[in-house]
């Protein structure tokens, strides 16, 4: 018989696209079952859409549905709220009028987190309520909690990851099947795979916001995107895949945090990165992502996973409405998260990487001479240098790598090594 004394629990979905209906969806389904497993009816009460007559893989009654995201925040019944919409205006909005209430946000918009963490977290602390955002980052791999809980004891020196299935998928094609990065963006967008703002995916900008929420999470500090090193893979060619291949590399959008253990100061880039073969990450492909986490205590652990998608990020959401229906029916937070920290940032005069750099000049005579005097007069140290020619046949491509240096130093040299008169275009350069 079931137990009718069991806590009710009231969930209220704002946005009910393709994430939406996977959680609206896989909640009816597992309803029996979670109810057993955590002592509590979940209820779907309500969702805010845009549009109440399109067609949708999920069936809710008229009175379920609305297209006023302020019902679901305002309704006094629903406990929960689910942001899905994404944006940073409206969903801003209807987020702190629900966490000023006293109730619990689940929300996968990393934009928001990144853009209005502080802001956010402030009026939940002030109003009672909570935010869980399991499904922000890195979709169906559950990092947050990672992060949150299991690595609590840890000190972390290094977080890198691949957080953009988009660009890994895109990478890897472009490495198995030797097709340019266009021809493969088409596939990526005829498959749904691209944001309709592609900026967001392309330049690299999704991976920012992504790594900002891992780096509060455990530093402390929210990192804005403008005071990251962020570049995207529009420029990444076959000519650097090949290249990098026969170097034992391949070419991944990576996301990294980094902390001095000196100075405790921390770090934050998103770039194309040469990424060792005998490393796991270089090993993830397709629309997968994977986070390496080094910790002082645990050392380093992988967690690879599906990163994006209906089922992936729906799994994610519903953790978390798992963990707040525990909390509320428990009466406590069980969920702690870091407190404010002003921890300083690192600058590019202290980031050291070797680099991988790739020109196309004229080819002459001297040309070569010409940039490693440069490189000298910046104080980088080149370790190789390949050379083989172009398509026109009057140009050549020069393939250096270089020692460990600086960040700084490589930029400056950058900016001077696109003037000399052997240079058909500008640099790009890889740590």
């Amino acid at each position: 018989m079931p137990n009718s004394n069991k806590t009710k629990i009231h969930i209220g979905l704002i946005g009910l696209g393709v994430v939406g209906q996977g959680v609206w969806k896989h909640l009816q389904k597992h309803k029996t079952d979670l109810g057993r497993r955590l002592g509590v009816d979940l209820i779907l009460k309500k969702a805010a859409v845009k549009d109440p007559a399109r067609e949708r893989s999920v069936k809710l009654s008229d009175a379920q549905i609305t297209t006023d995201p302020m019902a679901v925040a305002k309704d006094p019944e629903i406990q929960i709220v689910c942001e899905l919409m994404g944006g940073t205006t409206v969903a801003k909005e209807a987020v702190l009028v629900a966490l000023q209430s006293g109730k619990t946000v689940v929300t996968a918009n990393k934009a928001l987190l990144c853009d209005h963490g502080p802001e956010l977290f402030a009026a939940a602390r002030a109003g009672g309520g909570q935010i869980f955002f399991e499904a922000s980052v890195a979709g169906g791999i559950p990092i947050i909690k990672v992060l949150r809980e299991g690595l609590v004891a840890n000190r972390f020196s290094t977080i890198c990851g691949i957080l953009n299935g988009t660009c890994n998928y895109i990478l890897t094609r472009m490495e198995r099947e030797g097709q340019g990065f266009e021809a493969i963006v088409g596939d990526a967008r005829k498959l749904g795979y691209v944001e309709a703002d592609e900026s967001l995916d392309l330049d690299g900008w999704d991976t920012a916001h992504k790594t900002a929420i891992l780096a509060w999470l455990a530093h402390g500090r929210w990192i804005a995107t403008k005071d990251m090193a962020v570049e995207g893979i529009r420029d990444v060619t076959l000519h650097d895949i090949e290249w990098a291949g026969k170097l034992g590399f391949k070419i991944k959008l990576l996301a990294v945090v980094q902390r001095d253990s000196a100075s405790g100061r921390i770090f934050a880039s998103v770039q194309p990165t040469l990424v060792p073969r005998s490393f796991v990450l270089a090993n993830v492909d397709e629309v997968f992502n994977g986070v390496s986490i080094t910790g002082d205590v645990v050392g380093t652990t992988v967690y690879i996973g599906r990163g994006a998608g209906q089922d992936a990020t729906a799994s994610s959401v519903i953790s978390d409405i798992v963990d707040a229906a525990l909390d509320l029916r428990n009466g406590g937070c069980q969920s702690p998260l870091p407190t404010d920290n002003p921890v300083d940032l690192l600058t590019l005069d202290e980031i050291r990487n070797c680099y991988y750099v790739r020109l196309e000049v004229k080819d002459k005579p001297g040309v070569l001479a010409e940039v490693a005097t440069l490189f000298a007069q910046k104080d980088i140290s080149i370790e190789s240098v390949l050379q083989t020619p172009a398509c026109d046949k009057r140009s050549a491509h020069l393939i250096l790598t270089t020692h460990i240096t600086t960040g700084k130093r490589m930029a400056d040299a950058l900016q001077e090594i696109a003037r000399p008169s052997g240079a058909r275009q500008n640099p790009s350069a890889y740590p």
